[in-house]
């Protein structure tokens, strides 16, 4: 077994699945969601927890992204396109969600070694090559230039990305969070970040190196490996590989000051998000 995913071989995993909750389910529900479990894991109140989520017709944005010179076009150009603009608390630049992306969440504990920042990204690409392992070994984790919110560990098959990894860490508790492109065409969601780029940067200098976009350098895992792979077939996919590890899944909401501390959460994000929103609601009108 590789020794990253040794991680996950716990006595018991908690599993929460928020991947068909539908369109009413609003991604910055899931960012409070992480926040919360993350911080009673670094308590030691609550166990090694996997989330799963999916959100329709979203651009999360980094920090960097508000920073943009032309953003509130970038903005208006993406509610055109049918898409909601969120800004996450995590680090990272603009991604899209939609129904045919899988994100997962796997939130630990630091314990009593400091964790590194790659032991939590090896852990979460380590479970990405279990959950495939029948269908490829051609899994990479590498920096994809040309794709979307590009690092490290941007995960690819013969050098497309369907993948991409982030990493938050709050008083001792980690949140290693993935968005899988599942199906649908990786290229044309490129497309979308690509042309929002072109627009809220306008031709301006900026201090922040933006990526530059090649859509060509992304694609769903349907299309690289010619098969119709579904949400629910890959949720199936993570559920056996956690039950390998482990012999005691509980699934369960949030309970008792649990939801205390995911309202606290969901209003900073909500703070965080107010101009956003803002700007988006005038667009409406």
């Amino acid at each position: 077994m590789n020794q990253h995913l040794e991680r996950l071989k716990q006595n018991e995993i908690r599993f929460i699945d928020g991947s068909t909750l539908g369109p009413s389910f609003k991604a910055i529900q899931s960012f409070a969601l992480d926040d919360t479990i993350c911080t009673k894991i670094g308590k030691q109140e609550s166990p090694t927890t996997v989330r799963t989520w999916v959100h329709h017709h979203t651009i999360v944005l980094g920090i960097q992204d508000t920073r943009l010179p032309n953003l509130s076009n970038g903005i208006k150009f993406l509610n055109e396109q049918g898409y909601k603009a969120i800004v996450r608390n995590s680090g990272g630049l603009a991604v899209v969600l939609d129904e045919g992306v899988l994100n997962i969440s796997i939130l630990f504990p630091e314990a009593e070694r400091k964790l590194q920042i790659n032991d939590g990204y090896e852990t979460m690409y380590a479970l990405i090559q279990d959950m495939f392992k029948d269908l490829t070994n051609g899994i990479e984790a590498k920096e994809i230039v040309g794709s979307y919110c590009p690092g490290d560990y941007d995960l690819s098959i013969d050098g497309k990305k369907f993948a991409g990894i982030s990493q938050r860490r709050i008083r001792k508790g980690v949140a290693v969070q993935i968005y899988l492109c599942i199906n649908e065409s990786g290229s044309k969601r490129a497309s979308i970040i690509k042309d929002f780029y072109e627009i809220a940067i306008n031709n301006k200098q900026t201090n922040f190196k933006y990526p530059i976009i090649n859509p060509n350098t992304m694609a769903s895992l349907s299309e690289l490996l010619s098969i119709n792979l579904t949400v629910s077939e890959v949720m199936k996919r993570l559920l056996q590989s956690l039950i390998n590890l482990t012999p005691t899944i509980i699934t369960s909401s949030l309970q008792g000051d649990e939801i205390d501390l995911y309202n606290h959460h969901l209003q900073r994000m909500v703070d965080r998000n107010e101009e956003l929103e803002s700007l988006q609601m005038n667009f409406e009108q």
